[in-house]
C-alpha cells in the first residue's frame, strides 16, 4: 500500500510539472503567433505593439494587453486589451474563439478627405463578438493612408470573419475637418448590436440611439445643431457591394451591387441654437444598391478643391457636376419615405405629413405651413420621373456665367423631369380673408424629340376669389360673383407615323359662366420642325397644312352676364341689350360673310346663342384641300373671308 501511495504521488508530480510545462511552451507558442501578426503589420510599414500576452489551456482564454497600431501618423488603433474565450485553431489560417471582448478600443485618423484635413477618433468601451471566426492574421495592408485606402482595408478584413453577434454598449465618435470644413462635433451611439455576420454580410443591424452636437461654421452666424436619431435597423448588409464600388479593378462593372434591403428608423430631432427645431418621425429606404462603374466615390473626393478660399474655375464646376451625375447613375433605390416632418421657428411651426420617393417619383404630402398672409395647406407636390443625374448635366452647362446658354440647353430641364403636379392647396388671397383653392394642377410632357416635349397635357382645377383691384373682374363682382371657379384641361401630341398634331382635349371651364371646347389638328408637321433654333423651326412649319378644327360653347350664366353689362353701359333694359347685340352680331357678320353662305350660317347661329341663355354653339371648320398653316395665318390677318373661304363651315345651336 505505501509503495502505491508513493507511486501515486510521484506520478502527480510528473503530470503536473507536464501540465505546467506544457501549458508554459502553449503560451510560448501563442506568445509567438501574437508576434507573427504584429510583424505582419510592422512589414506592411506601420508600427504595432503588445503589452502582456497570455494563454490558459484550460478555459483556452487569450489575453493580449496594450494593443498600439500605426500607419504614418494619419492613423492609429488602441486597444487596452483583447480577450478571447474558446480559441481554437481551425486551420493553419484560420482561428475560432467562442467570444471576444475588446476593451477600450480607440481608432483616429487625420488626413485628407476631399477639400478638408479631416480628424476623426472613435471610441468604444467595450466590444463583444460571440461565435468568431476569421483568419489568424490580416489579409493584406492600406494601398495608402487615404481614407478611401483605409475603409477598404477595413472592409477586406470584415469580409474573412463570421460571427453570431457583435454588441457594443456605446461608441464615440469626435469628427473635427479643420477651418475649411463645415464644423467639428461628436456623435455617441448607444445600444448597437449585428446578428449573423458572415464574410462580409449581416442579417440584422440596430441602434438603440444615436445622439449628436455640432458647431456650425457660417459666415458671420456660427450655429451648433444638437439632435438625436432613435430605433436605427438594417436589415440585410453586404459589404461586398461596397468594396466592389472601392475596388479600382472593378470599374468597368456594369452591374448593381446591393448594398442594403431595408434601413429605418424611429424619430430623428434636430435643435439649432437660432431657435429652430426640427423632428422626423422616422423613414425608411428599401433596396439600395451601387454600380461600381458610375458610383465613382475616389474621383469626387479627388476633384474637392484643397482650398476652398479660391472658387472653382467654370471648367472645374462642370467637371464636378459631371462626376456627381455619374454618381447618382450608380446609386439606385427601390423607394424611401420620410415620416412626418414638422421644423418649429420664432415664426411659427410648420408640417409635411410625408415624402415619399418611387420609381422616378418625389411627393410631399400633407403640408400645413405659415406665411406671412396666414396658414398655406397643400395635399400633394409630386415630381415626376424626376431624374438627379440629368439634373446635374444640365445644371453643369450654365457652369461658366460668361457664356450665354443656347436655347437647347435651356431646353434640356425638359429631361430632368415629365412633369409635376400640385394637389389640395388652401393658401390665403392676398391680405383678405378668402383663400385659393386648388384642386388639380398638373403638368407633364414627353416623347423628346431632340429637347423638345412632342406631347404635353395640362389639367387645372381651381377656385380663386374675385380680386376688386382688378378692373377686368368689375363686371364679375357688380353680377355677385365673388369667386371664379376653373377647370382647364388641354392636351396635345404628334404621331411620327402619320405626322399629324392633335390638340386635344382642349377645355376651358369658368364655371358657372362658360365652357369652351376646341380640337385642332394639323398635317404634314414634319420632325425638323421640333427645333431649338427659331430659324429651322419657322422654315419647317411652311410644311404643315391645316386640319379640321372644332369648337363648342356651353353657356352656363355668360351671356346673361354680357347682356347685363351692356345694359349698364348704355343705360338700358336688359332685353333691349340682347336686342342689341344680337343686331351688332347679324350687321357685323353680314360684312364678313358676303356670297359665303356658310359664314352666314355661322352667324345665324351665333346671333342664336345669345338670344337664348343655356344654348351650346358648336362650329366645325373642315379645310376644302391643302391649306398650308402659315399662309392661313397671314390670309386671317389681311384677308378673313378669303381665309374662311378654304374651309366648308358648319355651325348649330342647341340646349
Amino acid at each position: 500500500m505505501r509503495r502505491i501511495l508513493i507511486g501515486l504521488i510521484a506520478l502527480a508530480i510528473i503530470a503536473g510539472g507536464g501540465w505546467f510545462g506544457f501549458n508554459a511552451y502553449v503560451q510560448h507558442r501563442a506568445a509567438a503567433e501574437v508576434d507573427a501578426a504584429f510583424e505582419q503589420l510592422r512589414a506592411g510599414g506601420g508600427k504595432a505593439s503588445h503589452g502582456k500576452v497570455a494563454f490558459d489551456l484550460a478555459t483556452r482564454t487569450l489575453t493580449i494587453d496594450d494593443i498600439a497600431v500605426e500607419r504614418g501618423a494619419q492613423t492609429s488603433v488602441k486597444i487596452a486589451g483583447i480577450k478571447a474565450t474558446g480559441v481554437r485553431q481551425i486551420d493553419d489560417t484560420r482561428v475560432s474563439a467562442d467570444s471576444i471582448e475588446l476593451s477600450d478600443t480607440q481608432f483616429a485618423y487625420e488626413g485628407a478627405a476631399g477639400a478638408t484635413n479631416l480628424k476623426a477618433a472613435y471610441k468604444a468601451p467595450q466590444i463583444i463578438l460571440h461565435d468568431f471566426s476569421g483568419p489568424m492574421r490580416t489579409q493584406g495592408a492600406p494601398a495608402s493612408d487615404s481614407l478611401i485606402d483605409v475603409y477598404r482595408f477595413v472592409l477586406e478584413q470584415f469580409m474573412g470573419v463570421t460571427a453570431s453577434s457583435v454588441v457594443a454598449p456605446t461608441i464615440i465618435i469626435a469628427v473635427n475637418p479643420g477651418s475649411s470644413g463645415p464644423g467639428s462635433g461628436d456623435i455617441t451611439y448607444s445600444g448597437l448590436a449585428i446578428e449573423k455576420i458572415n464574410r462580409g454580410k449581416f442579417d440584422a443591424a440596430k441602434m438603440d440611439r444615436a445622439a449628436f452636437s455640432f458647431n456650425v461654421q457660417q459666415p458671420g452666424r456660427p450655429d451648433k445643431l444638437t439632435g438625436e436619431l432613435t430605433n436605427v435597423i438594417v436589415n440585410e448588409f453586404d459589404a461586398t457591394a461596397v468594396a466592389a464600388v472601392l475596388d479600382p479593378q472593378k470599374a468597368n462593372d456594369d452591374s448593381f451591387h446591393r448594398v442594403y434591403r431595408q434601413v429605418s428608423t424611429g424619430t430623428y430631432v434636430v435643435t439649432s441654437a437660432q431657435g429652430v427645431r426640427a423632428q422626423i418621425d422616422g423613414f425608411s429606404i428599401d433596396d439600395i444598391a451601387l454600380q461600381p462603374s458610375r458610383f465613382r466615390l475616389a474621383e469626387i473626393l479627388a476633384l474637392l478643391p484643397k482650398d476652398q478660399s479660391t472658387p472653382p474655375t467654370p471648367a472645374q464646376s462642370r467637371e464636378m457636376l459631371e462626376k456627381l451625375a455619374g454618381l447618382y447613375e450608380g446609386l439606385r433605390v427601390g423607394k424611401a419615405a420620410i415620416g412626418t416632418t414638422s421644423i418649429s421657428t420664432p415664426q411659427g411651426v410648420g408640417k409635411l405629413r410625408a415624402i415619399r420617393y418611387g420609381q422616378g417619383e418625389i411627393a410631399l404630402e400633407g403640408l400645413d405651413a405659415p406665411s406671412p398672409q396666414g396658414q398655406v395647406r397643400m395635399e400633394r407636390f409630386a415630381l415626376k420621373s424626376f431624374n438627379t443625374a440629368n439634373l446635374m448635366r444640365w445644371a453643369a452647362q450654365f457652369a461658366n456665367p460668361a457664356q450665354k446658354p443656347t436655347p437647347d440647353a435651356v431646353l434640356g430641364v425638359f429631361r430632368v423631369l415629365e412633369g409635376a403636379e400640385i394637389k389640395g392647396v388652401v393658401s390665403p388671397f392676398k391680405t383678405t380673408n378668402k383663400t385659393v383653392n386648388i384642386d388639380t394642377l398638373s403638368l407633364s410632357w414627353g416623347q423628346l424629340v431632340g429637347s423638345i416635349p412632342s406631347k404635353a397635357s395640362f389639367v387645372a382645377k381651381m377656385v380663386v376669389p374675385t380680386d376688386p383691384a382688378n378692373p377686368a373682374l368689375t363686371p364679375l363682382i357688380a353680377a355677385g360673383i365673388d369667386k371664379l371657379a376653373l377647370n382647364v384641361d388641354l392636351g396635345a401630341a404628334w404621331t411620327e407615323s402619320s405626322s399629324a398634331f392633335v390638340l386635344a382635349p382642349a377645355t376651358i371651364d369658368l364655371g358657372n359662366i362658360l365652357k369652351a371646347q376646341v380640337r385642332i389638328a394639323l398635317g404634314n408637321v414634319p420632325r425638323e420642325v421640333f427645333s431649338a433654333d427659331p430659324a429651322q423651326a419657322m422654315q419647317q412649319a411652311t410644311q404643315i397644312e391645316a386640319g379640321a378644327i372644332e369648337l363648342s360653347l356651353r353657356d352656363n350664366g355668360g351671356v346673361d352676364l354680357a347682356v347685363a353689362q351692356f345694359a349698364r353701359i348704355q343705360n338700358v333694359s336688359r332685353d333691349a341689350a340682347r336686342r342689341a347685340i344680337i343686331e351688332i352680331i347679324k350687321t357685323n357678320g353680314e360684312g364678313i360673310a358676303g356670297s359665303n353662305p356658310d359664314v352666314a350660317a355661322a352667324v345665324e347661329a351665333i346671333a342664336r346663342f345669345v338670344e337664348t341663355s343655356g344654348q351650346t354653339l358648336v362650329i366645325k371648320l373642315t379645310p376644302l384641300g391643302k391649306v398650308p398653316v402659315m399662309q392661313l395665318l397671314d390670309a386671317l390677318n389681311a384677308e378673313p373671308m378669303v381665309a374662311l373661304a378654304q374651309f366648308r363651315i358648319e355651325a348649330s345651336t342647341g340646349l
